[in-house]
């Protein structure tokens, strides 16, 4: 109860019901919650608020751009370098990294029922717990960040942008997943990995399956799932090939040593 108090501001009698309503899940509560009408008739009061945030009111009346965006996730509390950051781009459906429509602003803060500041710093914490927590969110924002960190016109991600993000989303120390282990640095080998291909540019279906995979590895790292006519990017199936070779000389090394 006091996390759901302190996520959401809700009374006491108002987090009891919804954490009887959802077994004591918090994360399921709080999303419950946020996806209620709390947040009342939020359409004049979030026009106002996103009127607040213009950079050049005269040229662009229905965008945020930059520095707007910038000074908006300060106060939220949500920082530049987190995976929280895209989780609100992807509620806000922003365009590109670094900017917001009002279409999206409205449309997304009135889906989760936030019409004030603190409410949505409210969300913006909740968000943070579930993007770790529940694998449906982070794989939504996860796949949602493909289409903010292309370059215009490209139809994918520069190794180097591909490179950046997965460093990101991969890490926990980010607000993401740990991909590295204790046996097995997967992150640090996928990177290396593809930095001895050519540091080829990254399309979608590699991205989001980049993910899927990381998410097998988390549940059996002796890769005992993984069979040669499996529907992977050829680039994971090489990947797991190299995992193998990679395995087999630390092996022989430390039986040398």
């Amino acid at each position: 109860m006091a996390q759901f108090v302190n996520l959401t501001q809700a009374k006491d009698a108002v987090a009891a019901k919804y954490l009887k309503s959802h077994g004591w899940k918090v994360e399921e509560a709080i999303d419950a919650y946020f996806q209620g009408t709390h947040g009342g008739r939020t359409g004049p009061s979030l026009n106002k608020l996103f009127d607040s945030y213009r950079d050049a009111p005269g040229n662009n009346p229905d965008g945020i751009g930059i520095e707007g965006v910038m000074k908006y996730f300060g106060d939220i509390n949500i920082e530049l370098d987190e995976v929280a950051c895209f989780g609100i781009a992807e509620l806000l459906k922003s365009p590109t990294m670094g900017e917001f429509t009002r279409e999206g602003f409205i449309d997304g803060w009135k889906q989760a029922g936030c019409d004030t500041l603190p409410k949505m710093t409210n969300h913006a914490s909740a968000l943070r717990l579930r993007i770790t927590s529940r694998a449906e969110v982070f794989r939504r924002v996860y796949r949602y960040a493909f289409v903010l960190c292309r370059q215009a016109g490209q139809r994918n991600l520069s190794f180097e942008i591909a490179s950046d993000q997965w460093q990101l989303f991969f890490s926990s120390k980010n607000g993401g997943v740990d991909w590295n282990t204790a046996s097995t640095p997967w992150l640090d080998w996928w990177i290396e990995f593809l930095e001895g291909r050519g540091t080829k540019p990254v399309n979608k279906d590699l991205w989001e399956q980049t993910e899927v995979f990381m998410r097998k590895t988390q549940e059996d790292e002796s890769l005992g799932w993984w069979t040669a006519d499996g529907a992977w990017p050829g680039a994971l199936d090489d990947f797991v090939l190299w995992v193998k070779v990679k395995r087999g000389k630390a092996a022989e090394a430390m039986e040398i040593e």
